[in-house]
């Protein structure tokens, strides 16, 4: 008979049975990458992110898992909610904590189950953990729970379960199989074409060189420069980053053959830096960082390198991160993202999922309008 259990820490969980799990090379549920989030501290109680990971297991043996973590806020997450929390706490009710099944600060698609399928189907290890789901939510009184960046495959399994679905909208970019970067952009109306050749000219005339980094050629040094620029950017704002150096420098010890690094430099020295994963389909936008301003730097080194890199290596698709309208005419395509929800109270449970309906109305309305800005020829 299969076993629910909870996990406060990945590390309790047998690392190659987790990855045994996996179909697939998506960098973001490998235990390696979860680990170092906890590892590191970035994710723990005292940042927001307390980990309550379910697994089933079966005479020893996990047969099926899902990362969960116990939320105390709201960010790192990237699917907004900031109304529902106001509604709630307008009613007298505590929003937080919900539960929230997501990569933490990584507002990327992937599979958010791992499953045996000789063992057990998606269907039947989503329906034990929707209803583990419910009963913690039920006993501890949870707000809810929300599955964020789900794959648009299995939202039907997951409306199965009376979970509701949630449509919002990023740009990414994919692989017709360009055979260069020209060849790309003959896919563009002229004006176009020339707004971005015009771009990559200015970044060299500026003096800047761009090196790409991968697997072991990623050193210490170069991952502390590029925290330093990561670390300044959030400074702007002022706040730091989400991240810190020990995460990074565990990734890069611990898995990095799914790591590419962008580094640019001026007069030798290095002024910008984009840290992305990838896996055998797809390149990860994750992480930007500079310490000197120049024009159109920033879209070298993030978005036209990535393009790059992805038709060098044969890869289909660039997703280069979150939000950023200004992608569109550099030919990241606006898509769906969805995320999956269940809320406790019956009332706003009504509520959110009238919300949802009209939302969606408005996301698919934006995306045909957005699609009509793209660069290509028509």
């Amino acid at each position: 008979m299969p076993n629910l259990r909870i996990h406060h820490q990945i590390s309790e969980i047998n690392a190659e049975q987790w990855d045994r799990l996996r179909g697939d090379d998506y960098p973001f549920l490998k235990h390696a990458f979860l680990n170092a989030l906890e590892q590191s501290g970035c994710v723990c109680e005292d940042s927001g992110w307390h980990p309550v990971h379910l697994v089933v297991e079966q005479q020893g043996e996990l047969i099926a898992a899902m990362p969960m973590y116990l939320k105390s806020h709201s960010w790192g997450e990237y699917v907004f909610d900031w109304s529902w929390q106001e509604a709630w706490e307008h009613a007298g009710l505590e929003y937080f904590p919900k539960l929230v099944t997501a990569i933490p600060f990584t507002p990327a698609t992937g599979p958010r189950i791992l499953h045996n399928t000789q063992h057990l189907s998606f269907e039947t290890a989503l329906s034990i953990f929707a209803n583990a789901i419910r009963e913690l939510c039920h006993e501890h009184q949870f707000s809810g729970w929300h599955g964020l960046f789900v794959e648009e495959s299995q939202l039907t399994q997951y409306q199965a379960q009376q979970l509701m679905a949630r449509q919002d909208c990023q740009y990414h970019w994919f692989n017709r199989d360009y055979q260069d970067f020209d060849h790309f952009l003959h896919s563009f109306t002229s004006r176009k074409r020339k707004n971005v050749r015009k771009e990559r000219q200015r970044v060299r005339q500026q003096g800047i060189v761009l090196t790409r980094y991968e697997g072991k050629k990623i050193t210490h040094q170069l991952v502390d420069t590029f925290f330093d620029f990561y670390q300044l950017t959030y400074l702007k704002h002022g706040h730091h980053g989400h991240l810190n150096k020990a995460f990074f420098q565990q990734l890069v010890a611990v898995m990095p053959e799914q790591i590419v690094l962008v580094m640019a430099y001026h007069q030798h020295k290095p002024v910008a830096a984009a840290w992305s994963f990838k896996d055998a389909e797809t390149l990860y936008g994750r992480y930007w960082g500079c310490d000197e301003e120049f024009d159109s730097l920033h879209f070298e080194t993030c978005y036209y390198q990535g393009i790059d890199y992805c038709i060098e290596h044969g890869l289909k698709h660039f997703d280069p991160g979150a939000q950023g309208e200004h992608k569109i005419q550099r030919g990241f395509e606006p898509i769906s993202t969805w995320s999956v929800h269940w809320i406790e109270h019956h009332e706003f449970r009504q509520a959110v999922a009238r919300f949802l309906g009209e939302e969606r109305e408005y996301v698919e309305a934006r995306i045909d309008e957005l699609t009509t800005y793209l660069p290509f020829h028509q």
